[in-house]
């Protein structure tokens, strides 16, 4: 149930879709199956496969922005016919609440992310679907909820309020995609490649094999790599921006303060499952950017 708030939020706006054509009360019901089989379907081939299956993050990226462009279309929809849409003859095509529920797997939100490194490290087509079918089911009550109250919401005059709200959940889906691959200027300024980065398991500062000592601001002057810890929180990376010395290896412990989406990191086009330490070689001046696997928030690390 941890997804439910960011699922419903990236993904219930392809319900839009559904509504306003007609009386047929089945098709959320068709929606959640479908999204219920396709889940199942990346769980066992996540399982079998590995993360050779797995869309990297710009591919991601592109997915979220195209899905927000749909959404804006089914909501320019909602909001030119208006309170009246009920009243328009023809159902809903027999195929299409199916597919829209099978296509929220190619829009994944942050605990989807989650759920999916959890099939990749079970090693079984079994288990990697039991993890992807249980998240589903779990989150099923809220997009039924969210259904219910379009196709209400639909039948009277504040249908154009919910395509305005439609609109601005199209608006925020596509922006996250556009941040999580870089290509908002704001977002990546003067950024480094950080070429060479390895990933290993989450170690206290100063206790890996060689560590330096400082973790702050202009750290970095010892013989052994920078250390620093960055927390990942409901609302984001803290600190959000860190500094360290150009020129030395740096060590960044991501630690986990609270679930939430921000448990995955994109870090040199990477996905990073936290709590995890990521050890960087010697880097020029400039500043490293990564972002949550949803794009939804951004830290930096600036070499200095």
């Amino acid at each position: 149930m941890a997804g439910t708030a960011t699922c419903a939020a990236t993904q219930g706006g392809l319900l839009v879709g559904l509504v306003g054509r007609g009386g047929d009360r089945a098709a959320v019901g068709w929606f959640l199956a479908g999204r219920l089989v396709s889940y199942a379907a990346a769980g066992a081939l996540l399982g079998l496969l590995g993360s050779a299956v797995s869309l990297p993050p710009p591919a991601r990226a592109a997915l979220l922005v195209a899905a927000g462009a749909v959404v804006i279309g089914f909501a320019v929809r909602m909001l030119r016919r208006g309170h009246c849409a009920a009243q328009e003859a023809g159902d809903v095509p027999r195929l299409k609440a199916p597919l829209l529920g099978a296509a929220t797997v190619l829009v994944p939100c942050g605990m989807t992310l989650g759920m999916e490194m959890i099939a990749v490290s079970s090693g079984s087509p079994l288990a990697g679907a039991a993890a992807m079918t249980g998240f589903v089911l779990g989150t099923a009550p809220a997009f039924a909820l969210l259904g219910y109250v379009l196709r209400r919401v639909s039948r009277t005059r504040l249908a154009r309020v919910a395509g305005v709200v439609a609109i601005a959940a199209g608006l925020w889906t596509a922006g996250t995609g556009l941040n999580l691959a870089g290509w908002l200027p704001a977002a990546a300024p003067a950024t480094v490649p950080a070429t060479g980065l390895t990933v290993g398991p989450a170690t206290e500062p100063g206790t890996a094999p060689g560590a330096g000592t400082g973790t702050g601001p202009g750290a970095g002057t010892g013989a052994g790599p920078v250390v620093v810890t960055v927390w990942a929180t409901r609302t984001g990376y803290r600190p959000a921006m860190v500094t360290a010395a150009a020129g030395v290896p740096v060590e960044i412990v991501f630690k986990v303060a609270e679930p939430g989406c921000t448990g995955t990191v994109v870090i040199a086009g990477r996905d990073v499952a936290l709590p995890a330490t990521v050890r960087l070689p010697p880097q020029p001046r400039g500043t490293l950017r990564y972002a949550c696997g949803m794009g939804m928030y951004t830290g930096f690390l600036d070499f200095r």
